[in-house]
């Protein structure tokens, strides 16, 4: 009986966690780097049965492949660290990074030696059979999705080369993360000036799907909302670089910031409070 594959996951958080799940399932050893990471992360690696190779450099020396899925603007820190370590096998960039962030990786990784694989995942993370899925592109892209076919993460391969996956998870998240951001933006705005309660009688009337949207905008991110910065500005740039206004998204980042201290709550916050966080900031 062969080997199983060892793939390195970098790393267990929320979103990495349920990639984790997707390799174990599909019969991968997969290994961890636990130096420097908190018990929260560490508990969720163990449930879901990953390996401790306890340092990067530990895991870059066992693992064929490795799988980096961090904060955006952690991305270019992890694979400078892993091609500084010499990686010479596979390196999947699976963040919400601009076009232009994922080529630079890609040059740090094969200039170590190694081979790169542009990915991007959309939708949520919760372990759920298809709720989410992992896009990739490269000459390995085929190779890496053999590693992920169990599920709960879906791989789909695409036909352009990199940075095609990274291209299509800022064209989703650009749109889906900042229109959500505008709708906080929008009701904070509202609840100032003394209107919030007959926009969203209005909303019901016009655009009866508003109301509940708004609200889903807190609830499904202002714990998150830490991520999320990062993710806009990368979007920011990708927009700049192809020649179209980065100002939806540089002010999109600004909302999310305003909800950074929400980070690790149990609960989200009430829509009202969120809103009044979001106006502290406010001119006068």
């Amino acid at each position: 009986m062969s080997e199983k594959p060892v793939v390195g996951l970098l790393h267990p958080g929320e979103m990495g966690s349920a990639v984790g799940a997707t390799l174990v399932a599909s019969g991968n050893r997969v290994l961890w780097a636990s130096a420097g990471r908190g018990a929260r992360t560490r508990e969720r690696a163990a449930g879901l049965g990953l390996d401790d190779a306890g340092s990067l450099e530990a895991l870059v020396k066992h693992a064929a492949t490795i799988v980096s899925v961090a904060p955006p603007h952690a991305a270019l820190d992890v694979a400078r660290e892993v091609a500084g370590l010499r990686f010479r096998g596979t390196f999947v960039d699976a963040n919400a990074i601009a076009t232009e962030t994922a080529m630079a990786i890609k040059r740090l990784i094969e200039d170590a030696g190694g081979r790169f694989v542009d990915g991007g995942i959309i939708g949520p993370a919760n372990r759920k059979p298809g709720a989410a899925r992992i896009y990739l592109a490269g000459p390995e892209a085929a190779a890496v999705k053999r590693l992920l076919d169990a599920g709960p993460v879906t791989p789909i391969v695409l036909p352009g080369a990199p940075p095609a996956a990274s291209a299509l998870k800022i064209a989703y998240g650009g749109w889906n993360k900042a229109s959500q951001a505008l709708l906080m933006a929008i009701r904070a705005y509202a609840l100032a000036e003394g209107v919030d309660e007959a926009l969203l009688a209005e909303w019901s009337l016009s655009q009866p799907d508003l109301p509940a949207r708004s609200q889903r905008a807190v609830n499904d991110n202002a714990r998150k909302a830490w991520r999320f910065v990062g993710e806009m500005e990368e979007d920011a740039r990708a927009l700049a670089d192809a020649g179209l206004p980065a100002g939806f998204h540089e002010a999109a980042a600004d909302i999310y910031q305003r909800l950074a201290a929400y980070k690790d709550m149990a609960t989200p916050p009430a829509v009202a409070e969120a809103l009044a966080e979001l106006l502290k900031r406010r001119r006068g």
